[in-house]
Formats: C-alpha cells, structure tokens, sequence
C-alpha cells in the first residue's frame, strides 16, 4: 500500500500518440508523459513501432522513475509511438494493468492506450470470452482491445477480414457506452478517438521535424490528453480538439479524420475545476483563466466582508483564490506553503505517517496568518479529512477564524466514467446539509459554488461559435447522468 497526500480524487490517465520518423519518438513521448503525469503516478508505459516490429517498456511509478536512463529508451526504437500515465480506477495498480496493451492479431500487433472507463465493460467482457477470448489482466483497456481484434462485434459493421481499423474502432463505439480517450497504433499508423459524448479530453498537434540526412521539414502531427505536452514534443503547435465521436488517423501522408459515432457532447466540467494543467487549453480557452472566474463568481455569490485575507490551497485552488480575491477586494496572501517533495512514495505506511500526511505536504506561514480572518478557497471536498486537519493546523498557527469557500458544488454522487468516485460512503456532503458538513471539518463557515455558477464561469470563456453547443457532465455534482451506467 502507498501514502497518498493528494487530495483523494484522481482522473484516470493521461495519453500521447505520435508519428515522426525524422525525430527520437520514444525521447519525445515520455517528455510529453512527465508533461502528463498530474493525470495518473501509479504506472506509465511506452510502445512503439519500428518497421512493423513493436518495442515496448512499462513500470509501476512515476514517468522519471520508470524511463530513468538512455539505456531504458535506447531500445524503443521507431517512428510511431504512443504512451500512457495511469492511475487505476478500474482494474488495480499492478503491472498487468499498467498500458500500452498489446495484443497480437490475425492483422499484425495493435497496442492501445486508454483515458476514462467503459460503462459496459463487463456486459462487453463476458461476450468476448463467451467466444473464446482469453483476458490476463482486469482493465478495460484489454476489453477494448481484443474487441478491436475481434470478429466477434463486425457483424453489421460492414468489416470484412481486412484490418479496416477505423471501421473497427467505429464498431467498438458502436457497441459499447462509456467516457474514454483512446490512442491506438498499429503498424503504419496512429488512431485515435473520443467517445460520443467527448467527456474526456483529447486534442491534436503539430510539429515541423527535420531529416538530419536531407535537411527536409515535413509536418507531423501527434495527439495528446492535454495541450500542456505538446511543448514537450518539440514545440508542437496546438491544432484543435478531437471532437466527440471522431475518429483520428495520423500515418505518413498526414492527418485525416472521419466521424465514428453521433456525437452528443457532455465534456467533464471537473477538468476546469481540478483535473487539467493550469496550463492546458480545454474548449479552447486556458484553465487557469477559467478557475479565476471560478473565484470570481464564488466571490459574487458568497462574500465575506468580516475576513482580512484571501488564502488558497496550493497548487490547484491558488487561480480560484486570486479570482475570490478580485471578485470581493480582500487581499490575497501566501499563508500556506507546499512541500512538492512530498510525493506518492511505495512504503508501508503508520497510522502517525497517514495523520500526518497534510501537515508534511503543507505548512502554514504563522507570521502572515496570526490573528487574522482567513478565507480558506479550495476547489472541492470529498472525504473532508484534508481540509478538517488544514483548519486545524491553520487554527495551531493562530487563525482567527477560518471561512472555507469552495470553487464547486458538493460532490454527493459516485462517478463511473474515469473519475474515483465509485462510491458515497465516504463523500462527506452525501446526505448532509452545508451546515453538518462546516461543523465537521470544523469551519466558521462553508459556502460552495452553485452547479449554475461553475457552468456560467466556465460558459464565459468558450467561444461565441461554441459556446450553446457547450454542454457538461456534472454528476458527481448532481446525480443526473449522461449514460447507462446500470452495468456497475
């Protein structure tokens, strides 16, 4: 078992798929996954391709852990990749698990990597055996891939024996439901897609890359589950987002596209409140200028004209604090600081080591905070531990009062597309009332942005082109779902 120190709500991984023989793709790749890592630290992995030959290296830990060496990358030799960072939602933390998947097919070697969940996976899962198919590991990444391997699911599909790996991939999307952003490669090219509902993140780049014997520069194109990797890759260029339901084929005559599913948008509205890089651009606006308005917005429905000074929670709340701090002219103030060495670490771990935890990540700065009324901004609650043992070490430093404002609505229900929230039993405000909650963390107050403030917030900055298409998932938030989910 491992410390946690992170704040107990995790996306499920991060993805990366390129083609450029001109360049070191597997260098490349994991550049882009350290670019990637806050989407999963258990496991990552790198396949890729050279000359039909796949190469591959996967570990349990952190990108600078398991690529640690030349020698580790030297091998993966090609000129098409792909790569993933994990944290398991479905399927547990061990090598097994861990992605790229490779299967071999009657078509050649496919290696698939995955972000998000599959609602259907275990209707889908029993069907594959029933026909024969053998499973060794537990994630539904293995699922979808030996459905793609599969002749079990062409029927209707209009998919002869060939590989036809866009119409297999459209037939997977077909047949199941679920939230996921996948990359596959096979030999001669790279595939990528979003499901119908476009709920996890995926966008497409481009980088000019040189042949060292010909000095010629050729576009290539790559994609990523965020736009903050694509710096990593060379200083691509961000292009677009994959929209919802298409279907990406990136291979040595360039980029193409062709639309796999009906598309019915419900982006996960949590990737502006927690999950994405402050740096990423999501619906083609920048997250950290979202979380201000996220602030902004919390300031204008729940000020607090008795506090002295604004505080956020270091690293994700600190924009929706600067934002709180504009929207109600109280000042802002670095009253925490955060040990960024205070990592996910592979040691069994004491019951002093676990209430410890919030103490040794953040540290309060007792000269600015003493005697003084703070409001505390934070982006979410969900266990309430963190932020009840943070009240009680900014109250050891002498806090005044301490008014907890939070940039989201109450997280009260599970969610099952990608997201660790598979269960209320230990979500603090399932059930309760702002008032139960306040006295359990041991607040002065508690205030939450409303569902309709966070949409609004984040509506202000999409495009006026897009902005009523715009449409968001929100059940952890509310309980209203935008698929069956009754396979879980």
């Amino acid at each position: 078992m491992e410390i946690d120190y992170d704040k107990g709500i995790h996306d499920e991984c991060g993805v990366f798929g390129i083609y450029a023989p001109e360049i070191d793709v597997a260098k490349t790749i994991s550049l882009a996954l350290i670019a990637l890592q806050h989407r999963g630290q258990e496991s990552c992995g790198i396949v890729t391709c050279n000359e039909g030959v796949f190469h591959k290296h996967k570990g349990l830990g952190l990108v600078s852990q398991v690529f640690n060496s030349e020698d580790v990358l030297k091998p993966l030799r090609g000129s098409l990749g792909i790569g993933h960072t994990r944290y398991s939602t479905s399927g547990g933390n061990t090598l097994d698990n861990s992605q790229p998947v490779t299967v071999q097919t009657y078509h050649g070697e496919l290696s698939i990597a995955q972000n998000g969940n599959l609602a259907t996976q275990k209707t889908l899962k029993r069907k594959l055996m029933k026909d024969g198919v053998g499973m060794f590991a537990s994630s539904d990444c293995e699922v979808i891939a030996q459905m793609l391997a599969s002749n079990s699911f062409k029927e209707g599909y209009n998919i002869d024996d060939g590989p036809q790996w866009e119409q297999r991939i459209s037939a997977f999307m077909h047949e199941s439901e679920g939230a996921y952003s996948l990359v596959v490669m096979v030999k001669d090219a790279i595939l990528a897609c979003r499901d119908h509902l476009g709920m996890r993140p995926l966008c497409i780049g481009s980088v000019m890359a040189k042949d060292v014997n010909t000095g010629k520069e050729t576009e290539r194109f790559l994609v990523s589950s965020e736009s903050c990797a694509l710096i990593m890759a060379g200083g691509a260029k961000y292009i677009r987002e994959v929209y919802p339901g298409e279907i990406i084929r990136i291979d040595a005559s360039g980029l193409h596209s062709v639309q796999g599913g009906v598309a019915n948008p419900a982006f996960c509205i949590f990737e502006y409140v927690y999950f994405a890089r402050p740096d990423s651009l999501l619906e083609g606006q920048l997250i950290v200028q979202a979380r201000e308005r996220l602030g902004v917005e919390l300031a204008h429905e729940s000020p607090c004209p008795q506090a002295d000074i604004v505080v956020g929670v270091p690293d994700s709340s600190v924009p929706a604090a600067l934002g709180y701090s504009k929207g109600t002219g109280i000042p802002y103030s670095e009253g925490l600081m955060k040990n960024r060495y205070v990592h996910r670490t592979f040691i069994q771990p004491t019951q002093r080591l676990r209430q410890l935890g919030v103490s040794m990540k953040f540290t309060p700065i007792e000269e600015r905070l003493k005697g003084k009324k703070v409001v505390l901004v934070d982006d979410s609650i969900v266990r309430g531990t963190t932020i009840a043992n943070l009240i009680k070490s900014l109250r050891s430093a002498g806090v005044a009062e301490v008014h907890v404002r939070i940039s989201a609505p109450p997280v009260i229900s599970p969610c099952f597309m990608g997201i660790d929230l598979s269960t209320t039993d230990d979500m603090v405000a399932h059930g309760r009332t702002e008032e139960e909650i306040r006295k359990e963390i041991g607040a002065d107050s508690l205030r939450y942005l409303s569902h309709a403030g966070l949409e609004k917030a984040v509506r202000e900055g999409v495009s006026p082109a897009k902005k009523d298409k715009a449409t968001y998932c929100g059940a952890c938030f509310t309980g209203i779902y935008p698929l069956k989910v009754d396979d879980w």
